[in-house]
């Protein structure tokens, strides 16, 4: 079974090229769904996370996502130490997951597939691009940030460019070139 990674920057457009590629019928694994049920339900991570970030960071059990961005976004050191914690329990997840799977190959779904070196271990890459511009209109509308919070956010990733490079397909996300048909072809090209 290949392992397939899937990545692009916040509001490319991976989420909807996922659900393209589980129609389908290929499994995907998302990495930010996994890393959020973690963060409520995995004691040991949340008692990391209060110890490392203050408990007010959690309302009993449940994650204050903005309390937490405002910490690890404006602060690289921080930033890098909540990955550490949590990624190490998705790579863990992602392992256990693709065993049980039955198909030619499975999607690993990750923004920071290559900062967080989640990338190790996979046969290929697809790189979903978009226009910086549409990228933050989707974020806006999406998830009601400001401006300045969706620049933090994108400065945390590396660029759009050095993803391309990195990877072995790319899907253009820019609402003049087919999705369909760009996800096919490489499906097409990944099944065999």
């Amino acid at each position: 079974m290949k392992k397939i990674g899937l990545t692009g920057g916040i509001g490319s457009g991976k989420t909807y090229v996922s659900r393209v590629f589980e129609s389908l019928g290929v499994p995907v694994f998302n990495t930010d769904n996994e890393a959020k049920k973690l963060l409520s339900n995995s004691e040991q991570l949340v008692q990391s996370l209060k110890d490392e970030f203050g408990n007010d960071i959690y309302d009993d059990y449940s994650l204050n996502n903005k309390k937490l961005a405002s910490i690890v976004f404006s602060d690289s050191e921080k930033l890098g130490k909540l990955n550490s914690l949590v990624h190490p329990l998705v790579k863990q997840q992602f392992l256990d997951w693709q065993e049980v799977q039955k198909s030619s190959y499975v999607i690993k779904e990750s923004a920071i597939l290559f900062e967080s070196k989640s990338d190790n271990g996979l046969d290929a890459i697809i790189c979903v691009t978009c226009p910086i511009n549409l990228r933050i209109d989707r974020i806006k509308s999406r998830d009601g940030l400001s401006y300045f919070e969706i620049k933090n956010r994108i400065k945390n990733q590396i660029s759009e460019e050095e993803k391309v490079n990195l990877s072995d397909h790319v899907i253009v996300n820019d609402e003049k070139d087919l999705l369909l048909t760009q996800i096919i072809k490489i499906h097409e090209i990944l099944i065999k």
